[in-house]
């Protein structure tokens, strides 16, 4: 008897089983494929590495005005999917030894419910106290004529292709969209996007989009309102305020969401409620069936790899007396977009604000307040950091920030929210100099007009 059983080895199941481990429970993880999941084997760390490659190449390129002159710098793809491949390959024992250091039993197969308390792997069943589903989404390919055309790939296909194309068509204008626009577009392929809204990225504060679309002008163009009604061997086909108009592509990227992976669980045996977006939960993550939960993309809380993490520990602490019970919170999440610049964010944007009749008051400063961000991206780069405060308390509502690495800053604003800490409390910290960081605290005091 097992006390935890976890379908699923991504960033939500391995962190859960990790967890339950560490408190010396007695776990089994459950993977059909490779540990890590989607996230790093088809998703998060892949993409990353893919773009991190790409902008070495871009940066080689235009190095010349930092004082350095590379000549002859080509992108082989071959070699940069090599070192994808490496950095996955590393990062996978890296989650195996996880498993081996918490005592995680781990187990290759497909797994089904039997009952509320039984696992069933091929033809062994396996019984236990509690169940995470963790089992994530796959791509959603829209019902479009031709989208089962050879040269038409999903976000998993696009990072197993061979050749470069010289010119892609990516249907989707939303985060994983725009990633792959900026990947292909600093490599020298000519990019069109298709999105049917009107907006790209419609979460994201409008203003950071605006200087997104300025700065990737040059590599992409961008179709809003733009409806794909077909694909052929030449040619994507759309309509575009009320004309019928073609884009050739040799290689067109489906990129317009995705799905919870919910069938072939057994969970309708089990009567376990699904939603359209996914299995429902409630904010200790459990089911309808008080000793499952589900955790992660299949649940469509928030289809962000920390996310799944975090609601992995959240379910754990639920299950066992000797844990301080936590609930799922998900007003300090942040997110980022890794394009070219990237873009992060977390909290409220201003139609938030608005749409909830919140007073509020914003501070707003160009990147280039920091030096460190002009001695290292060029005098040319486009940045923003926005600070969104509550116009009475000062509490800190949302921090928007595009331009530069804030990806990796926007952990402090996430730290901010979560805390509760309002403007002043922000301003008192001290941040070193020089950094880019230091526009999110000069940006308080332009709340204030100081």
């Amino acid at each position: 008897m097992y006390d935890l059983i976890v379908i699923g080895g991504g960033p939500g199941g391995y962190v859960a089983a990790e967890r339950a481990g560490a408190l010396g429970k007695k776990v089994l993880l459950i993977e059909k494929g490779h540990l890590g999941g989607v996230c790093l084997n088809e998703g998060c760390i892949p993409t990353k590495t893919l773009l991190h490659s790409a902008k070495l190449y871009k940066n080689a390129k235009n190095s010349e005005s930092f004082g350095v002159t590379v000549e002859g710098a080509t992108y082989e793809l071959p070699k940069a999917m090599a070192w994808k491949k490496k950095v996955m390959e590393t990062l996978r024992k890296g989650v195996a030894f996880k498993m081996k250091h918490h005592n995680v039993e781990v187990l290759e197969g497909e797994a089904k419910l039997i009952s509320k308390h039984q696992v069933q792997v091929g033809e062994q069943n396996f019984e236990t106290q509690n169940i995470i589903l963790a089992t994530g989404s796959s791509p959603f390919v829209p019902p479009i004529p031709g989208a089962d055309l050879p040269h038409v790939v999903t976000s998993t296909g696009v990072l197993n292709i061979e050749n470069l194309p010289k010119r892609i068509a990516i249907v989707g204008g939303g985060v994983i969209g725009m990633e792959f626009a900026s990947y292909f577009s600093m490599i020298g392929v000519e990019v069109e996007v298709f999105e049917m809204l009107p907006k790209l990225i419609p979460f994201m504060d409008q203003e950071l989009m605006k200087i997104l679309t300025k700065s990737m002008k040059k590599g992409v163009k961008v179709h809003l309102e733009a409806q794909v009604t077909s694909i052929d061997d030449k040619d994507v086909h759309y309509q575009h305020k009320g004309e019928t108009k073609s884009f050739e592509a040799d290689l067109v990227l489906m990129a317009v969401g995705r799905r919870p992976n919910t069938m072939n669980l057994g969970l309708e045996d089990l009567s376990i409620e699904i939603e359209r977006t996914g299995i429902r939960v409630d904010e200790t993550m459990r089911t309808n069936v008080p000793n499952i939960y589900a955790i992660g993309d299949v649940n469509g809380r928030s289809l962000l790899a920390h996310s799944a993490s975090r609601q992995g520990e959240v379910a754990v602490s639920n299950m066992f007396e000797e844990c301080r019970s936590m609930v799922w919170r998900d007003h300090a999440i942040p997110w980022v977009v890794y394009s070219a610049p990237e873009i992060a964010g977390c909290g409220m944007t201003e139609d938030q604000a608005t749409e909830k009749g919140i007073p509020f008051k914003v501070g707003k400063l160009p990147m280039k307040a920091s030096g460190r961000f002009i001695a290292e991206q060029g005098l040319g780069a486009q940045g923003l950091c926005k600070v969104i405060s509550h116009a009475d308390t000062g509490a800190i509502l949302g921090v928007h920030m595009i331009g530069g690495t804030c990806s990796e800053m926007i952990a402090q604003a996430a730290t901010a929210i979560e805390a509760e800490l309002r403007v002043q409390d922000v301003q008192e910290i001290v941040f070193p100099h020089p950094t880019v960081s230091e526009v999110i605290r000069d940006s308080l005091f332009e709340i204030q007009g100081l």
